[in-house]
């Protein structure tokens, strides 16, 4: 289906168009590549940053390479969520186009249990971690029970009891590709993001930020992304050897660690942009232009080094990410008066009226955000939570006619 847009430039295929792709979506836009967008939601926010838009789900391989081929595309790019990391390569692979990663390395990028194999050859600090294929209550707690491949906390457990261990472990098992689950030890202290771009197998550090994260039943879902970070300490030297022990060497990088007792140690990494608008912060703190390095990487355009150079623009900045009521979405109020706060440099609304959410239990649930910034962290989040407190989501039990 054809977008409301007039570009004419490359053709670019973008596996996603949710609020995680927003960011890249807008950028592509500004930068005239004729985009296509898939999404197997058909309200997908994203769709309305699209030149054309496809209902094909994510991770639908086959789906991906036939849409690719018959828009004759020019670059595939996954931003924002990980298994299609691996689909976008493998197709960008097949049909001989460009792409920051081989479809072997993005392979071990998007399986968890090769990731922590791999950080543990390379001696790269990582939670103590078991793989079990059947229930088992004989694994220390408190810990994080997760299926190794699949995203957006699908069968994503914390653990606290042993009693809790044979259901968490039985839910990730189901909901695993593979039929393992991870159980990982949790480690205690702060939650902190690394935003990177590698160019050449130079690892360029970005952003450090600090994850504000949600209690459980959204174990894991952020709340905020804040930088400068507190907590970051040696993050981005722990990030850079957990990305070469990967074998990424070109594209953007996430890495979440956690700053324990011992230093950093690595929970995930991801080969491709951050899902809340890490790329749009990173711009607003360091005038570098993340979406426009991953775009210029997916279509194979040269990248000169002083794109990164990275200097502080401002002395905070903020995601701040907004958790709705339960109800059938009615109207949203406030957003032009959130738009007005002093510091406020975007507020995102993800849902049209019409709908309906439910229990906040994953990054997903999330209604919108808002990008702030000031002169330190403190001043950036008291904008970003002033602009969040004029935002109202007006909810309603009956579903709009």
């Amino acid at each position: 289906m054809e977008g409301p847009g007039a570009a004419t430039g490359r053709r670019l295929l973008v596996l996603g168009a949710g609020p995680a792709q927003l960011g890249l979506l807008a950028a592509a836009r500004e930068r005239g590549l004729f985009v296509i967008a898939l999404d197997r939601d058909p309200a997908a926010p994203g769709f309305q940053l699209a030149d054309r838009r496809a209902i094909i789900s994510t991770e639908d391989e086959q789906g991906i390479e036939r849409l690719a081929d018959a828009e004759r595309v020019e670059g595939i790019i996954a931003p924002g969520i990980d298994w299609p990391v691996g689909i976008a390569a493998r197709v960008a692979e097949k049909m001989g186009l460009p792409h920051a990663i081989s479809g072997a390395v993005a392979a071990l990028a998007v399986s968890k249990q090769r990731q922590r194999e791999l950080l543990a050859e390379a001696g790269v600090p990582q939670p103590r971690w078991h793989l079990v294929r059947e229930p088992d209550q004989g694994l220390p707690v408190p810990s994080v029970v997760k299926a190794p491949d699949r995203q957006g906390q699908k069968g994503l457990t914390l653990v606290r009891s042993e009693e809790e261990l044979p259901v968490a472990i039985s839910r990730a098992i189901e909901e695993s590709r593979s039929g393992v689950a991870l159980v990982e030890e949790v480690v205690d202290g702060p939650e902190v993001t690394v935003n990177a771009f590698s160019l050449r197998g130079e690892f360029h550090p970005l952003t450090v930020t600090d994850r504000l994260t949600a209690e459980p039943p959204a174990f894991g879902v952020a709340l905020a992304h804040v930088w400068p970070s507190e907590a970051g300490g040696k993050a981005a030297e722990v990030a850079e050897s957990a990305v070469a022990a990967l074998g990424i060497e070109n594209g953007p990088t996430y890495t979440q660690l956690r700053i324990g007792p011992d230093g950093p140690q690595v929970i995930e990494v991801a080969a491709r942009l951050g899902g809340g608008h890490d790329a749009e912060l990173a711009k607003l703190a360091l005038g570098v232009d993340l979406n426009g390095l991953a775009l210029q990487a997916a279509l194979g355009e040269s990248i000169w080094s002083a794109a990164l150079n990275a200097v502080p623009q401002v002395g905070g900045a903020v995601a701040r990410f907004l958790v709705p009521p339960e109800g059938v979405l009615q109207e949203v109020e406030g957003t032009e008066e959130a738009r007005a706060v002093e510091g406020v440099q975007d507020v995102r609304i993800y849902r049209e009226p019409g709908h309906v959410f439910g229990p906040f239990l994953r990054g997903a649930d999330r209604a919108g955000a808002v990008l702030a910034t000031g002169d330190s962290r403190e001043e950036a989040l008291e904008r970003a939570d002033e602009a969040a407190r004029l935002i109202r989501f007006k909810v309603g039990a009956e579903s709009l006619v």
